[in-house]
């Protein structure tokens, strides 16, 4: 084989993985809402710079061409520099901005509680188009491509599922549940499934919006739901976390362990599932099964969501810390306390770790320049 053989080979192996450590463009990481990270980290992360908006940030970051996106309580959507922390735009909406960012083909797409969904040029903040829904927006949008078409999905209070076109802003199909929308739709094979505030797993098919699937989850749902290999992973308000199989639609295990609420979407691997509880720990049990592996006390509830990096979990908590965790044993390898509540999730991307606080900043951890 010749040189340039070599070189292409090498090209189509690594290029993708090399890219994928370089952005976390979407909450979680990608349209299956898996949680997975790149696995450079550094073992003890240094604080590299942080930012203060005038709200607590919820929202949780995506990172795309070495910026971070995130928005904040005080109505604004910033853009950041990775590497400074400086902010490159903000653009102000009408309400609160609890949604996390998505960034595909050049434009920021992120809902507020002011009912709409925005879709902002990427390098200026200009606005694009918006698109009002009936009621507030606090999940994160997805995206799906049909044929030439890229189509947006958001959930909103109005009890509504949301497609939109990315390019114009027109809606190309809505779906109706029975209550609140409060996470973010997961994509996978041809389907999008989310929980809601009707105790209802709603599995649709992206083609047109019709119903595939309804599956009772006993409870609201009030986080987002995990999607691999025809079977849905959540946790719910009455204690309980579970895994559905779609195609049946029955439930194949349930976790149940403290009588606490899990708003903690979850991280998912080949072998286990990690999320977090109210009960103020870090759960991780046996994929196939549900049997616990491991839990990590922590002194505040996690409603922050996980990221898998590797050998290590990302998380934050309502102690005000920001743990790692190795994931083979729970064991705590890494905390910084930022002092405030963590309900905004980890972004990973570039050996860097962003996340925001209740104390209206947002935070950047990596390994210190020489």
């Amino acid at each position: 084989m010749s040189a340039a053989h070599y070189i292409a080979l090498f090209l189509a192996l690594f290029s993708p993985v090399l890219h994928a450590a370089e952005s976390w463009p979407m909450f979680r990481g990608g349209p299956a809402l898996l949680g997975i990270g790149p696995a450079q980290l550094p073992e003890k992360p240094k604080l590299l710079w942080s930012f203060k908006t005038a709200g607590p940030v919820k929202s949780s970051a995506a990172i795309e061409t070495k910026q971070a996106f995130i928005g904040s309580h005080d109505g604004n959507v910033y853009a950041l520099d990775l590497i400074t922390g400086k902010k490159k735009w903000a653009y102000k909406t009408g309400g609160p901005v609890e949604s996390s960012p998505l960034v595909l083909n050049g434009k920021v797409f992120v809902g507020s509680s002011d009912a709409f969904l925005y879709a902002l040029d990427a390098a200026t903040g200009n606005l694009v188009w918006k698109y009002e829904t009936g009621d507030k927006i606090l999940g994160s949008p997805n995206w799906v491509k049909s044929g030439d078409a890229t189509w947006i999905l958001i959930g909103s209070y109005d009890f509504k599922l949301h497609c939109v076109d990315a390019a114009t802003g027109k809606a190309v199909w809505t779906y109706e549940s029975s209550n609140y929308i409060n996470g973010s739709p997961a994509v996978a094979e041809g389907k999008t499934a989310f929980g809601g505030c009707d105790a209802l797993l709603h599995v649709i098919s992206l083609k047109d919006g019709k119903q595939i699937k309804e599956v009772e989850a006993g409870a609201y749902i009030a986080g987002s739901i995990a999607l691999d290999k025809d079977r849905a992973y959540f946790g719910h308000y009455e204690n309980e976390f579970q895994c559905i199989d779609l195609v049946e639609g029955k439930k194949i295990w349930t976790f149940r362990d403290r009588a606490f609420p899990y708003f903690s979407s979850p991280a998912v691997v080949s072998d286990r599932v990690v999320f977090g509880g109210r009960d103020k720990q870090l759960h991780c049990v046996k994929r196939d099964d549900g049997t616990p592996i491991w839990s990590f006390a922590t002194r505040g509830k996690v409603d922050s969501s996980p990221v898998i990096c590797g050998n290590k979990v990302i998380v934050g908590s309502d102690d005000g810390r920001i743990y790692m965790v190795s994931l083979d044993k729970g064991k705590e390898l890494w905390s910084y306390e930022i002092g405030q509540a963590v309900a905004s999730s980890p972004a990973v991307a570039d050996n860097k770790i962003v996340i925001g606080s209740d104390d209206g900043s947002v935070y950047c951890f990596g390994a210190k320049g020489k």
